[in-house]
Parts: C-alpha cells; sequence; structure tokens
C-alpha cells in the first residue's frame, strides 16, 4: 500500500494564483511531507515559476472564456472536454489523495476531473469574487480556502484562510506618525511586475506639486519592463525636483519598499492586498479596470469598505491626475489617518493562512 501523500495543484497563469500555490506546496511538502504535483498551461508563469521551485508540472490545452473574442471562446469550448479528459489521464497515473485548484486557466478542467473521479478537492480563491474556474467547480468542491467573508457564499466547506504571504511582510512594524520638519514622508508607486500605464502617465503630471505641497516627500516609483525610461524623462520634463524622486523598472525587496512607505499608490490584485495588510501599509488602490471578472474593483471594495484603503477608479489621464493629486495629499498631510487605515488594514491580514491551508488539505485526505 503507498505510505506517502499525494497532491495535485491545478491552475496558474498570474502571479497571483501561482506564488500563493508554490507557498502551499512548499507546506504540504515540508509539513507533511507530501509529494506534489502542478498542472498548468503553456501560457502562464508557472511554466517557469513551478520547476524553478523545484516542482513537477504537467501542462494541458485550455484557453480563455472571459474577455475574449467569440473565436477564441469557441475553441476554449472546443478544448474543454479534452482538458478534462486529459486531467482523468493524468490522476490515474498519479493517483492524488486531494487535487487542489488555485483558479486559473487549467483549474476548471482538473477540478471537473477530480469531482467525476471523486477525489477530494480544495478551491483557493485569492479574491473577492471568484473566477469562471471556481465559480464553475465552486458548488461541488469538498472544501475551499478564500481570503474574504463575502467570498464564502460561493462555496462549499469554505473557510476565511487568507493568503500566503511572505513571512518578512508581517515583520514590519507600523505606520508612525511623522509631523513637523525633518519627518520625510515616503510614497511607494508600483503596478505589480508589469507596470502600470495609468500611473506611469499620470504620476509625472502631479509629481512637482505633490512635491511642493507634502513637505520632504520622497516618491519611488516602479514602472515595469520597457517603461522605466520614458517614465523617468516625463519626471524630469515635469520640473520635480530630482533629489526627490527615482523611477525604476523593477524593485527588488518588496518588503523593504512596503517597510519604507508611509503610503502606497498601486494595483488591487489579490496578492498586493494581502501584502498590504500583511504589512499594515495604507494605500490607494486603482483597480485594473480589464481585469477578468472585475476581481480588483470588488478587492479593493472589500478593504474600503472598512477604512483599510482609498479606492479611485480609473479614468481619463487629466481626470485621474485631478483626482490622485487630491488623494494623496490628503493622505501624506494627514498623519493620524495613515496611522488609523495602517491598523485597520492590519486587522485583514492572515498570518497563518499556508499553515492553515495545509491542515485543510491534510484534513482531506482522511490520514
Amino acid at each position: 500500500m503507498r505510505q506517502h501523500l499525494r497532491v495535485l495543484i491545478a491552475g496558474g497563469g498570474t502571479g497571483g494564483h501561482v506564488i500563493p500555490a508554490l507557498a502551499i506546496a512548499r507546506e504540504l511538502r515540508d509539513a507533511y511531507e507530501v509529494e506534489v504535483r502542478f498542472v498548468g498551461t503553456a501560457r502562464g508563469l508557472e511554466t517557469r515559476l513551478v520547476p524553478e521551485a523545484g516542482f513537477p508540472l504537467e501542462l494541458i490545452r485550455v484557453g480563455q472564456l472571459k474577455n475574449v473574442s467569440v473565436a477564441t471562446k469557441l475553441r476554449t469550448v472546443a478544448d474543454l472536454p479534452l482538458g478534462v479528459v486529459r486531467c482523468v489521464e493524468l490522476m490515474r497515473s498519479f493517483r492524488p489523495d486531494v487535487v487542489v485548484g488555485v483558479g486559473g486557466y487549467a483549474s476548471g478542467p482538473a477540478m471537473m476531473a477530480a469531482v467525476l473521479l471523486r477525489v477530494p478537492t480544495l478551491a483557493f480563491e485569492p479574491n473577492a469574487v471568484p473566477g469562471l474556474a471556481n465559480k464553475l467547480v465552486g458548488r461541488f468542491v469538498s472544501a475551499a480556502a478564500v481570503n474574504f467573508e463575502e467570498t464564502r457564499r460561493y462555496f462549499r466547506g469554505a473557510r476565511v484562510t487568507g493568503i500566503p504571504v511572505r513571512q518578512e511582510f508581517f515583520e514590519i512594524a507600523d505606520v508612525v506618525a511623522k509631523d513637523g520638519p525633518g519627518s520625510a514622508r515616503r510614497l511607494l508607486v508600483f503596478g505589480g511586475s508589469q507596470g502600470a500605464r495609468v500611473f506611469n502617465a499620470v504620476m509625472p503630471q502631479i509629481a512637482k506639486r505633490l512635491l511642493e505641497d507634502v513637505p520632504e516627500l520622497r516618491i519611488l516609483h516602479q514602472t515595469g519592463k520597457g517603461q522605466a525610461e520614458s517614465t523617468e524623462e516625463a519626471y524630469g520634463a515635469s520640473g520635480a525636483d530630482p533629489t526627490r524622486w527615482k523611477v525604476a523598472a523593477y524593485l527588488d525587496d518588496m518588503p523593504r519598499r512596503f517597510a519604507d512607505a508611509d503610503l502606497i499608490l498601486c494595483r488591487s490584485g489579490a496578492s498586493t492586498v494581502a501584502e498590504l495588510a500583511a504589512a499594515g501599509r495604507p494605500a490607494v488602490l486603482v483597480p485594473f479596470p480589464g481585469a477578468a471578472d472585475d476581481h480588483q474593483m470588488k478587492n479593493a471594495e472589500a478593504f474600503a469598505r472598512v477604512g483599510a484603503a482609498e479606492l479611485r477608479v480609473q479614468g481619463a489621464d487629466d481626470v485621474m491626475g485631478s483626482f490622485l493629486f487630491s488623494d494623496l495629499t490628503g493622505l501624506l498631510l494627514d498623519a493620524g489617518r495613515l496611522v488609523e487605515m495602517g491598523r485597520r488594514v492590519r486587522r485583514l491580514a492572515h498570518p497563518d493562512a499556508v499553515r492553515v491551508i495545509g491542515q485543510m488539505v491534510a484534513e482531506l485526505t482522511g490520514r
């Protein structure tokens, strides 16, 4: 009889799916001696990150259904049964004790195959509103790990666990009030690894006024690949004091960048808002309007509802400039409000997320 446990983790696509999935995989491997295998697609970040982390990866062919052309949808519908069949084959070969779906392209077919084979399933949903894959299987899964209380209604056996976040974020000290001369404030601007065009266009427009109105403010701006040079030129042309702003395509050691910041301007992907909560950092959230199922808006609304962040809906650049200038100056000049927002956002953190999710998976094995 086979002694060790096996878990298949399905899904991926973006870092918001793949990075937490890898954290779950490491927890299962290290705490429970589980053999973990991944299922993904050739188009996702899993093709690079999963092998780098030392886990086997199987690929299936499945496409998008949301925010795509009719032709793409038809191809995806045609490929879906083949994807399910391929996952059935993989499961019969690997014989997993549990299948964990993390959302993304490959999650749906794998979870459907697991349900058909009566393999226990756990859905991991980092966003306030599930993506299509998790919506389709939500009522059939054995259990679910979610990040928001309001997300529980989409799944059987759901538990609010939070999202696995690097321990360094939890070790960041609280925001402190900064008033008077010599109390430099720091603003961190980033749009994820791909950057955010709206931030790169608008921040240089308002930088000069912002630096003039907020004494001793420093701005650190991550632009994303291929956008640093043009954004830096725009900052330079704005007349903003060049000693008080810095532009970079990428920033290393993000926990340290969060720790240095008094306020953060960013998107509202699941991993980003989880890191904000872990670090206790107030933010102005500008959801990416093209996000599938509008999940970034729902994430931002959940934070704004409890006073843990400010929500700003993206609009035309000239309008955004005016609104963001008002949002940022209002917060940066109100030390007490920044401290209170930091307290509120920290209450949304889940430092034990990966341990609890690991326990949920272990419980489903029945061993």
